[in-house]
Formats: structure tokens, sequence, C-alpha cells
């Protein structure tokens, strides 16, 4: 027990989310109520492939949102903080941790032209950890990128690597602090050796200097000093504990961490992440695999369909009495293969894939059903493709992410992977982050079973059993067709189909 249990005061632990629209700070009891929260804008600068943001913008968000959250909240009452970020997002900071260039997004796909090297250079380290080969977007060719176009005249002696959460844990200590194994796998991190992989590295000309020590999520990494109490309201000595990206902090705010145990976040596009004892390979490049602070590994992958293809096609509409209306279209005239943006990552790699809509009646509610039934299809192709590859999928299926605030979109999900559904009173990875604040010295599936609660469960309805069947399976042929889907995992979605 902490002095400050031991004081009488209820204690918290604060979980900050630095996402691409906003920082949310929550500060959270160990049964899991919300004693503070708070939040900022944040925006950023697109340009084609580029992605910027600000990393001042970051910590001035955080700030902000932490002192909102801490509001009410006696000091005595907060135990650690941890912070979670966006993953793949990186930059360069001069010796003191100030910013020596833009914040490039998870997203930026500027540096593509140096994906080849790359995996050329560490393929046999990407195929020990499962995923094959690295993707555009991922960090360490945007550090080739920064290395060799981002900072003019050169780097000056003592510049630094920093991810997202780094560079706002910096500000907190006040001193150079560890990456996490989470940030740092898109960097090129050796999850197995838990190590940078330091012979790939110096072959990319990646100086030995430039890289922060590596830890596990749940990583105390030092004490919020003077000036970031000043500026956050977080007391002076609160521990700094390592976080994670915010995909792994969102399957940590879910409760699950048992083997088997998924969480699929529906926001603007749509995101799996689940738990296993062993380490996933995919032989495809698709599913890639995390490091658990436990030492478990925590596989997933993101797909470009999602709520996205809502906002875009049914911008200004009554989304709410277009899900009545779908209800009586089940399935939809309709097949959809909603993608929010060009290309597909998840359950299969195709650059070139685009959306379609095939058939339909032109009654603007089957066109809707046929987008929210589209995203279950691929939803539960994921599933297929994941058991295909070995991996556990029968445990706990939690959903969080802003459609499951759909009640409507929740149960069809369920019906169209006929499986039970758990709703979460309260998940999103800024509680993922506070599971990570209290989890240093205890079992973290421990900590995180007990600050999250089920809100309800969304069971199949046994009249829903086999009525999508055939749409999905129409949908796994267009896929197939088109060259995208390999032809291994549409054999695979076929044969788990009862026919």
């Amino acid at each position: 027990m902490t002095g400050r249990e031991a004081s009488g005061t209820e204690p918290v632990w604060v979980g900050v989310d630095l996402g691409t629209q906003s920082v949310r700070a929550l500060a959270v009891t160990a049964s899991g109520d919300v004693a503070g929260a708070g939040s900022r804008r944040l925006t950023g600068r697109r340009d084609g492939p580029r992605h910027e943001q600000d990393p001042e913008q970051w910590w001035d968000a955080v700030a902000a949102a932490c002192r909102e959250a801490l509001r009410g909240v006696p000091a005595g009452a907060v135990q650690a903080v941890a912070v979670d970020g966006t993953s793949g997002t990186i930059l360069l900071t001069d010796r003191d941790g100030r910013p020596l260039t833009p914040a490039l997004m998870y997203d930026d796909t500027r540096a593509a032209s140096y994906v080849d090297r790359i995996n050329e250079a560490g393929g046999a380290v990407w195929r020990r950890l499962g995923y094959q080969r690295m993707q555009p977007a991922w960090a360490l060719p945007k550090l080739l990128w920064l290395l060799a176009e981002g900072v003019p005249g050169g780097l000056p002696a003592g510049a630094r690597l920093a991810h997202q959460a780094d560079f706002v844990n910096r500000r907190l200590t006040g001193h150079p602090v560890a990456a996490d194994l989470s940030n740092a796998l898109k960097t090129g991190a050796d999850l197995l050796a838990e190590a940078w992989p330091r012979d790939v590295l110096d072959a990319l000309g990646v100086p030995a200097g430039l890289l922060p020590p590596l830890e596990r999520s749940g990583t105390p990494l030092g004490t919020v000093c003077a000036a970031a109490a000043d500026a956050t309201g977080l007391p002076a000595g609160t521990p700094v504990v390592a976080g994670a990206t915010d995909g792994c902090a969102a399957q940590l705010g879910t409760g699950r961490l048992t083997n088997g145990s998924w969480n699929s976040v529906l926001g603007t596009t749509l995101v799996l992440k689940g738990v296993t004892d062993d380490l996933v390979h995919d032989p495809f490049g698709v599913v890639y695999s995390h490091r658990a602070p436990d030492g478990r590994w925590l596989p997933g992958g993101a797909s470009s369909t999602g709520a996205g293809a809502l906002a875009r096609d049914f911008a200004g509409r009554d989304l709410a009495d277009l899900d009545r209306r779908a209800a009586a279209r089940e399935p939809a005239a309709a097949l959809a293969y909603p993608l929010v943006s060009e290309g597909e990552r998840f359950p299969f790699l195709a650059p070139g894939a685009r959306g379609f809509r095939l058939g339909g009646t032109g009654d603007e509610a089957d066109d809707y059903a046929a987008v929210l039934q589209g995203v279950a299809f691929v939803e539960r192709l994921c599933f297929d493709h994941l058991d295909l590859l070995g991996a556990p999928t029968g445990g706990d299926l939690t959903l969080t992410g802003g459609a499951a605030r759909s009640a409507y979109w929740c149960r069809l999900r369920a019906d169209v992977l006929g499986r039970p559904i758990l709703l979460p009173r309260q998940a999103e990875p800024a509680l993922g982050a506070a599971v990570l604040a209290a989890s240093p010295g205890r079992d973290v599936a421990e900590v995180a079973a007990r600050m999250v609660a089920v809100r309800t469960v969304v069971d199949p309805r046994p009249d829903r059993a086999g009525r999508f069947d055939d749409a999905y399976l129409r949908l796994v042929g267009e896929l197939e067709r088109r060259g995208w889907l390999p032809a291994e995992t549409a054999a695979h979605a076929r044969a788990r189909t009862p026919r």
C-alpha cells in the first residue's frame, strides 16, 4: 500500500490517450469509476500521402486535459500516470527533447520508397516476428525519410527519435525516457529479444545513439517533474509508467486479457486486437503482434472498412432512423464492400482495393443496411483469417469504438458473427492507459478485470442463424475474384460457413 492509499483518500490512476483528433485524460479508481475526465482537440496537416501534427500541440493538449480531469481530485489521490499514442507516429528531437521535425503521423506514407530496402535488410527479423514485411506507413520507413530529408543540414549532436508517447513522457519526467516495446514495434524493435536489431539498423544507416532504450509497457520510467506538475496538475513525484499504442491500450481497456479474447474497435475504420499465449505468424503479412506487459502477445490488424463510410455516404442523415429502417432489410438487396479509403490492410493486403456496391434497389435504407452488413462481413472475414493462422479466437469478444453506441449495429454484428459480444461500461484507450499506470508490481490482467466492468452482453438471435451466410460468401467470392483476397483465406471462410 502506498502512502497515498494509506491516507484514506481513494486512489486514482491517470490514463492519457493521444488520439488523432484529440487528447483524452481519465482519472480512474481501482474499481473503474471515473473520478475525472478531460479532453482537448488536436489539429493536423494533410497533403496527399503526408499527415503531420505539431508535437508542441500534443503537450499543450495533454496539460489542459489533465488539469480538467484532475479538477476536484485530491492531489494525494493520484498514484501514477501512463500515456498511449498512435502507432507508428514519430519525430526527431534535439538533446533537450525539443522537436527538430514535425510529427509524421501513423498513416503518413511519404516514405514508401524506403520499404523495399528495409524489408531486404530486416526481412529475417520481420519473418521471425510473424508479420513478414514492413508497410509504408510504419515508423522505420519514416525514420529513414527523416534522416535523409527531414533535418536540413544534418542531425545535431544528441538528436533522438521519439514516438508520440515518448515525447510526452519526456516532458512529464523532465529527462530522456525509454520507449515502450508496443510503440517501438513499427520502428523495427525485435520483440522476441526485446532489443533493437542493431545489425539491421546499422545496415540501414540508423545512428546507434538515435534510438531510445526499450522497456515493456507497464514499466516505471520516472516521476513527474516540477515543471510538468505546474503545467498538468499532476503532483510532482507521481510515477510515470510506460504506456502502449492506442490499439493495445484499447485492448487493455476492455478488461479481457485471457488467451483467445478479442476486442473489435469500430470507429472510422475497423481494428481487431486479441490476446494469445504464443506469437502468431502470418505468411500473408497482415497480422502483426505487439508484446503484452506480461510477456504474452497482442496480435491484430486494421482494416480500411468502417463507420467512416457512413459519415461519407450518409452525412447529415438521421442514423438512428436509418438503423430502424435497416432492421427490415436483413439481408440487404445490395452487397457492399464499404472502404473508407483506397487500399485494404486486413484481413488481406491489397493496395489497389476499391470499395464497391453491387445490386440493390436504390432505396436509401437498403444501401445503408448494406454498409452495416458489409462491415460486419469484413469483421467476420478477419476472424476466419485469424482462425486460418491458428490463432485462438474462442474467448470473449468485446465491441468498442463509436459504432458500439448503435444498439442495432451491435446486434447485427453478433448475428453475422454468430457469437455473443460484450459491451464494456467504459471502454477507451485512456482507460487502458490507466490500467497500465496501475500495473507495476501487479498482474495486469487482474488490474484490468477489476477496473473494467461489462455493461451488457448481446447474444446472437436464434432466428438469424445462417441468414447472412449467402451474402457473406458472395462478398468473399467478389473479393477473391478481383484478385485481392488470397485463395487460402477465401477457402477457409467457405469451410467455416455451415452449408
